[in-house]
């Protein structure tokens, strides 16, 4: 991802899992101003990651984009904060 920004996601709505389309990101929690300590987070070998701050679970989908997510509104634009 050289050259690129880290995807943000957050989990506003508390679902069970977060697919996303990366392995390297960052969970913020929720949006902000109820955010956590913004956490990188990488899976490695593995399609599974829980953030350690609000227990989300993210699942690696090779068939979304880096900032889609299922479900649809859990990507986080730091920019359009």
């Amino acid at each position: 991802m050289a050259g690129h920004g880290i995807p943000h996601f957050q989990n506003d709505d508390g679902h069970a899992v977060v697919e996303i389309g990366v392995k390297e990101f960052m969970c913020v929690g929720a949006t902000p101003p109820f955010d956590h300590p913004h956490e990188f987070l990488d899976m490695g070998d593995d399609n599974e990651k829980v953030c350690p701050y609000c227990s989300t679970l993210y699942r690696y989908n090779p068939a979304l984009g880096a900032t889609e997510t299922q479900p649809a509104g859990c990507s986080y634009d730091r920019q359009a904060a």
